[in-house]
């Protein structure tokens, strides 16, 4: 990536980043550099334990400001907008009247573990093999399937309105294409479609028995389309002016091309409200004896590339917590200072499973805990437990990798987390694997704006992406192996006291 800003005479690519815990719009240069940024924070809702919602027209209003206040900058600049890219918070559900474009229900948000009891039932009687060969998921509350059909059920008059065809299912990316073009398209790309639990990631397209077995009409799914290339463009009136959208991709996989990973092998973890760790098997759709995650990380003139993943619930809502919650810290980058002020833990562990476990448990009725407190217990072991939990947790991914026989040679993060000095160096003693952070910060944006440079044709391939990756700290492993293992067994009890399957 250049430092140089980038002159009027250019033109940018605008990134729609829709998270979990907030909505952001970037301008890049095709070169790289930052623009103009804007974010926008929501509201988190929990009408019952275990359960997580958002306001999808709250997340529209987002993005909708956002996006006007960058473009308003860059029209400032005299820059024109080439193409907007969209990444968006994955398995996240909405569900919408076509003919009003009004949600039913308010968006049921992956973390969300509500349909847990049905997934078990779906597991008794046989069906995880099947979805599993198919989709390369697990039969887990996690994805959307199960969230789509709980809205079918109980908002009433759903389910009716849908065998009539009036009703519309997406991903948060779909919605946010729907409003942008006034209903003109019901897309989505490759990559958001796989984690449906409904998608054959084997065919490529929507898979008539699992929507038999998740009972969801057909009707109601998008288009599925490729990483980069024709999504529609804005109404001109939304944004001022028609422009195009040129790539699509859930979060992680748009993290993966903005880390550069495009070769076989290459690994990266982004660190969000959760943490996602996504291998590159290239072409190979790679099969995890070890329950990881097979899963699309784009396509791209019809051609797919796979990827490995495993997916940590908490992450930055494990800071989040600790701010929150507990009311530790009042900004989340004060957790290092805290976390800094002690030598160590002093044997307390954090299990954050506020919402369950994720890979390699899969436990979705798990439950936090704290382990190992004593009168010498105080703030900053408990931040430092905090941090900990997710370097313990990425390791148990790591480890999960190692047991089907892949083991990389470092780990691209980037994240919120990944700011964090203290946090990088546990996590390259506790994965004992030297860890890489990108200058590019954004890595998630910058991704979805490399796929709109490449559906518009500002960039000719991802080599062309590649090159503009430049690495901005690396932290190798100081840590003994003895010590390592001893903290890792701590680990691995605690987390047999919380586990419930």
């Amino acid at each position: 990536m250049r430092d140089r800003q980038a002159t009027a005479a250019e033109g940018v690519l605008l990134a729609i980043d829709q998270g979990t815990s907030s909505s952001r719009a970037i301008a890049f240069s095709t070169t790289g550099a930052v623009v103009a940024a804007e974010q926008q924070a929501f509201e988190q809702l929990y009408p019952a334990s275990g359960w997580v919602e958002h306001d999808a027209e709250v997340i529209w209003a987002t993005v909708i400001s956002t996006a006007r206040a960058v473009i308003e900058r860059v029209r400032a600049k005299k820059q024109p907008v080439l193409a907007i890219g969209l990444t968006n918070q994955r398995e996240t559900t909405v569900v919408w009247d076509r003919r009003t474009g009004v949600p039913l229900h308010n968006a049921i948000v992956w973390q969300d573990r509500r349909t847990a009891e049905r997934c078990r039932e779906l597991a008794d009687a046989g069906h995880e093999q099947e979805v599993t060969e198919k989709t390369g998921l697990r039969l887990d509350p996690y994805f959307s399937a199960t969230k789509l059909a709980w809205i079918l059920d109980h908002v009433a008059g759903a389910r009716a309105t849908a065998q009539a065809g009036h009703i519309a299912f997406g991903t948060v990316d779909s919605f946010l294409i729907w409003r942008f073009t006034r209903g003109r398209l019901h897309v989505t790309d490759v990559t958001n479609a796989s984690r449906t639990a409904l998608f054959d990631i084997r065919t490529g397209c929507w898979d008539e028995s699992l929507c038999r077995l998740f009972d969801v009409p057909m009707s109601c799914l998008p288009e599925v389309r490729d990483s980069a290339g024709d999504f529609g463009s804005t109404d001109a009136a939304i944004l001022g002016e028609a422009v195009a959208i040129r790539g699509v991709a859930g979060d992680q996989q748009a993290a993966l091309i903005g880390q550069a990973c495009i070769a076989e092998g290459d690994l990266k973890s982004t660190y969000g409200t959760g943490a996602f760790m996504v291998l590159n098997t290239g072409p190979h759709l790679v099969r995890s004896a070890n329950r990881l995650l097979s899963t699309v990380a784009y396509r791209l003139s019809g051609k797919v590339t796979y990827a490995l993943e495993g997916s940590i619930m908490s992450a930055g809502a494990t800071i989040q917590w600790l701010r929150d919650g507990l009311g530790l810290v009042s900004r989340a980058p004060e957790v290092e200072a805290l976390a800094s002020s002690v030598p160590n833990a002093g044997g307390v562990y954090l299990v954050p499973a506020f919402t369950g476990l994720g890979a390699p448990y899969w436990d979705p009725d798990a439950r936090g805990a704290l382990v190992g407190l004593s009168r010498a217990s105080g703030r900053g072991e408990i931040a430092r437990a905090g941090l900990d939990s997710v370097a313990y947790q990425t390791r148990d991914l790591l480890d999960a990798m190692a047991a089907d026989r892949i083991r990389p040679a470092n780990l691209k993060v980037d994240g919120g987390m990944a700011q964090n000095g203290l946090f990088l160096q546990r996590l390259a003693d506790i994965l004992d694997l030297p860890i890489l952070r990108p200058k590019m910060a954004e890595s998630t944006a910058f991704g979805a704006a490399c796929l709109a440079g490449l559906g518009c044709g500002v960039y000719r391939s991802l080599d062309d992406i590649a090159r503009l990756w430049e690495p901005a700290a690396r932290c190798e492993p100081r840590m003994d192996s003895a010590a390592r293992e001893h903290e890792l067994a701590g680990w691995r009890d605690a987390v047999k006291r919380v586990r419930t399957c």
